[in-house]
């Protein structure tokens, strides 16, 4: 490593797949990167910001298929910053959002490696934004919960089974294989008739969205063959998805002034 270089490390949140929903503190980022270590949710045109002399490293996981055990990335992370200088660890949605990027923060502490933290776009709400679908909405909704579908051990959380009673929108990443389960749940709390929405490759030109209900959404995910990566959202505010919805403004909700203002 050059004398003129400093180990440190950026943790960076790249959003949820479309490049243009990294923040513009995220591509400053990357543009004074030695080392860019990312993972397999990154779209790979944000590379393209960092300098052309800078090393990118594949370090993905995916359902079933990790390149690197975290251990590994850890210590990956620390090894380059001490012999290039300064590493972006490039991570999908937000680093800190079911992304490890706190475990990642740590390790390096233990080296006294200074690290920044630039948090990214989280897919959670992100990608129902994109659909026109509100995390939450006056009169439907007073909460919303994001939980992860399979935990460290490959089981299912038992976090859904308690947000199934609730009504709060859940919002389900890393659950596509476990679809059948979770809906399974929230029948179990009499809840056949809540709407489902299912996103694939959220943000992205080959976007797919699937919607039923927590009786019809495995059957329909099923047979449009909509797999990972992709998030479940359970929920009334499904209902406002614009396929479904006719009306989202309640009549008592207009502006009689705005509407004589919008007629001039």
């Amino acid at each position: 490593m050059s004398k003129s270089k400093k180990a440190r490390i950026t943790l960076v949140g790249a959003g949820p797949g479309d490049p243009d929903l990294i923040t513009l503190k995220g591509v400053k980022a990357l543009r004074e990167a030695d080392v860019v270590l990312y993972d397999a949710l990154v779209n790979e045109t944000i590379l393209d910001e960092a300098p052309l002399n800078a090393l990118r490293v594949f370090v993905g996981k995916r359902a079933g298929k990790h390149s690197h055990k975290q251990s590994e990335i850890n210590l990956l992370l620390v090894q380059y910053a001490y012999n290039y200088g300064h590493v972006v660890r490039l991570k999908g949605g937000d680093p800190f959002v079911f992304g490890r990027g706190h475990e990642e923060l740590s390790y390096a502490n233990n080296f006294d490696i200074p690290v920044t933290i630039v948090p990214g776009i989280s897919s959670c709400i992100a990608l129902p934004e994109l659909q026109g679908v509100p995390p939450t909405r006056r009169g439907m909704n007073e909460s919303f919960w994001v939980l992860t579908g399979t935990t460290r051990n490959g089981t299912l959380s038992k976090d859904v089974a308690i947000a199934a009673q609730s009504s709060a929108t859940a919002i389900i990443l890393m659950g596509m294989r476990k679809i059948r389960e979770i809906m399974a749940l929230f029948s179990a709390e009499g809840k056949d008739e809540t709407p489902v929405m299912v996103i694939q490759n959220g943000s992205l030109p080959n976007e797919r969205c699937v919607i039923g209900d927590v009786r019809t959404i495995a059957e329909k995910v099923e047979k449009a063959k909509i797999g990972s990566p992709g998030i479940i959202v359970v929920g009334e505010v499904v209902h406002l998805h614009p396929s479904l919805a006719v009306k989202t403004l309640l009549p008592k909700e207009k502006d009689s002034s705005l509407l004589q203002f919008a007629s001039v």
